[in-house]
């Protein structure tokens, strides 16, 4: 049985970018022969604050912790086939940590979600840690891993120009957990435009701000917003939580229309469309920024909807929120294609061929 060291910054089984990208194909790797030792920088107290304004000292320490566990997987590196690094090693300073793991390990992975390697992103909850990240960490690991993980078109283009040895995995869902929406009639007694995401991607739901406030003058709609318990709009009725594993699923469900907006930007160009992905998952008819992966995951007005302008978002509710059947056949066009594309099931062979080439 050969052995797997899984270095990422979470927790499992709470992070978007690793439950629905490798933490789930972990019973897959098992099933194949691998024995896997997962070590996140962050324990699950440190999670708890790290999105939080303050807790400068509870911070720090959770951080000194993370280093030190970090110092014990220096250690025990060299006695697994291959370490499986999710955006770095540790999140500050230049790549020490990387070139250390990268002298000591057999055979590295490097597995990379959104553009991490850009300088100028900017964090409104911790804008100290934002300028004290190493952008440089991983840049060192595109270059240096034995095989690169991507999940984007552009992101694998741009990792390409440093190393040939990429696949890109677009995030992923477990489709028998994601029912498919069966009936397309609206079930409560307004119109449900829903949102799910988290406390860091809330702002990108601001983008439709004037939208909605256009559109409530002309249907009555609740916003279902998942991920930002204390998200508001200005005369919009918005029923909103922060975002659990347990409310997840039964709160997508409520959605009649999914909502995916994205500003036209470089960093946007690393987003795998995940939230289209399993509201599209549930059969739920999508409206999505026409920017980006969006091109890859939606095909405009079959699966789904890409809209270029604050007009288009406007009207081509309406037309969704009047018309049962085109809800019906967006929403039943969009299950078949995360079936077909970015499911555990159409997806994990790829995963598994990616280890025994690497490994070997």
């Amino acid at each position: 049985m050969k052995k797997i060291l899984i270095l990422c910054p979470y927790p499992e089984d709470v992070a978007p970018s690793q439950r629905l990208k490798f933490e789930q194909y972990y019973p897959y790797f098992r099933e194949a022969g691998y024995e896997l030792t997962v070590s996140p920088f962050m324990g699950r107290s440190f999670w708890k604050v790290i999105y939080k304004k303050g807790y400068y000292f509870h911070k720090i320490w959770y951080t000194l912790l993370g280093y030190f566990r970090r110092i014990k997987d220096l250690l025990r590196a060299g006695s697994f086939d291959i370490v499986y690094i999710h955006l770095w090693v540790t999140p500050l300073g230049p790549p020490l940590f990387e070139k250390l793991i990268r002298k000591l390990s057999s055979k590295i992975i490097f597995d990379i979600d959104d553009l991490v390697y850009l300088k100028d992103m900017k964090s409104d909850v911790n804008p100290l840690v934002s300028k004290l990240k190493g952008s440089e960490k991983p840049i060192f690991l595109m270059k240096n891993a034995d095989h690169v993980i991507t999940c984007t078109p552009y992101l694998d283009s741009f990792v390409r120009g440093l190393n040939p040895h990429t696949t890109d995995i677009s995030s992923t869902v477990d489709t028998d957990q994601y029912k498919a929406r069966q009936d397309y009639a609206i079930k409560e007694e307004k119109v449900i435009l829903g949102w799910s995401g988290s406390l860091s991607t809330a702002k990108y739901l601001h983008v439709l701000d004037n939208v909605l406030k256009k559109l409530k003058e002309k249907i009555d709609f609740k916003l279902l917003v998942m991920g930002d318990e204390n998200f508001r709009i200005e005369g919009v009725d918005v029923e909103a939580y922060n975002w659990s594993k347990e409310r997840e699923l039964a709160t997508i469900s409520r959605f009649d229309i999914g909502l995916y907006p994205l500003p036209d930007e470089e960093w946007v160009y690393g987003k795998s469309s995940l939230k289209a992905i399993q509201y599209m998952a549930m059969g739920i008819p999508t409206a999505a920024s026409a920017v980006g992966t969006n091109f890859r995951v939606i095909e405009d007005g079959v699966s789904g909807l890409l809209i270029k302008n604050d007009e288009e978002w406007v009207d081509k509710i309406i037309v969704l929120v009047n018309n049962l059947e085109i809800r019906k056949s967006i929403g039943k066009s969009a299950r078949k294609v995360v079936e077909e594309k970015f499911s555990i099931q159409a997806n994990k062979e790829t995963y598994i061929r990616l280890l025994k080439n690497v490994s070997s």
